[in-house]
């Protein structure tokens, strides 16, 4: 049974709920499992509810079942592996790989492919067999991703994103120019109400999230950004560039018909991820090259 511990932080939003800190703050499970591997928490030393409202500095100790490999089947997909070793697995995420599998996408994601990989000796010796993927990358969104072969490594590396000590730099190719070469983005995001599946801006409500943006090169209607955000939101950098007035190229939910590249995917790269791995004490730099799509656009652009 996996578990989990941790101090709650200062920076919590008053009257947050111990399961919303749990998938929107530790981002160790999601709300739906939550209940469905029977989340248990013990609240300064006591049993609470899931419903418990946290406090700063309130010492969290949390257990759940482990997931069924119900619908989780070992694939033979090609990954291409950065770095790998006993305790975890960097990945170059192609455009288009799902990371979990879920509704409508239950074969061909990252955690399928990983599974079979384990199962064929790359990670010999480790008492789990399922990997545990530590953060998120949209499905079309390719890059830098990190896995861990085991719980303990999976909890070492959630700490760092969970005290944001992990640097991540995206580039994006986006519509038009920003009006500064360089800035910060300080908006909130929270769900919409009219569609349920995007996010939006806010003033009040939501979560707090911040981008930093640099400009690295304009082509008139065309801009090369590179981002770094400080909290890792879902959707962050695609609402936070919608709202900039500079959307993603090709991204069906923020964006908007190009005429020029009508068919073009969602043009967002995690090019870089800084962290340190278990058993080491410095942080160790993942860094990817441009994808091909980035490089056919730009080489249109150059023109």
């Amino acid at each position: 049974m996996p578990a989990f511990s941790c101090t709650v932080e200062d920076s919590i939003p008053s009257g947050l709920r111990l399961d919303r800190y749990v998938s929107e703050c530790l981002k160790i499970l999601s709300r739906s499992q939550i209940k469905a591997r029977d989340l248990n928490a013990v609240l300064n030393g006591r049993p609470v509810k899931n419903s418990r409202i946290l406090k700063p500095g309130d010492h969290l100790e949390l257990s759940w079942q482990e997931a069924e490999n119900k619908f989780l089947f070992p694939e033979n997909i090609p990954l291409d592996v950065i770095y790998e070793d006993k305790k975890v697995i960097v990945i170059n995420k192609a455009n288009g790989m799902v990371v979990h599998p879920g509704a409508g996408n239950w074969q061909g994601t990252l955690a399928n492919a990983l599974l079979y990989r384990k199962l064929k000796g790359s990670a010999i010796g480790l008492p789990e067999l399922r990997p545990y993927i530590v953060h998120r990358l949209d499905k079309d969104t390719s890059g830098v991703i990190i896995a861990a072969w085991d719980n303990e490594s999976l909890v070492f590396l959630s700490e760092q994103f969970k005290e944001r000590k992990v640097v991540k730099s995206y580039a994006a190719i986006v519509l038009g120019c920003p009006i500064a070469v360089k800035g910060r983005i300080d908006k909130r995001i929270v769900r919409c109400r009219r569609n349920r599946k995007i996010f939006t801006v806010s003033e009040t409500e939501g979560r707090a999230c911040t981008t930093f943006y640099k400009l690295v090169r304009s082509y008139g209607n065309y801009s090369l950004l590179l981002l770094r955000p400080k909290t890792g939101r879902t959707h962050q950098l695609r609402v936070h560039l919608k709202y900039l007035g500079n959307p993603i190229l090709g991204d069906s939910l923020y964006g908007k018909n190009d005429s020029v590249f009508p068919g073009s995917t969602l043009m967002l790269h995690a090019k870089r991820l800084s962290l340190v791995l278990p058993g080491q004490k410095e942080p160790t730099t993942f860094r990817t090259m441009f994808p091909q799509r980035f490089l056919e656009v730009i080489n249109v652009l150059n023109k």
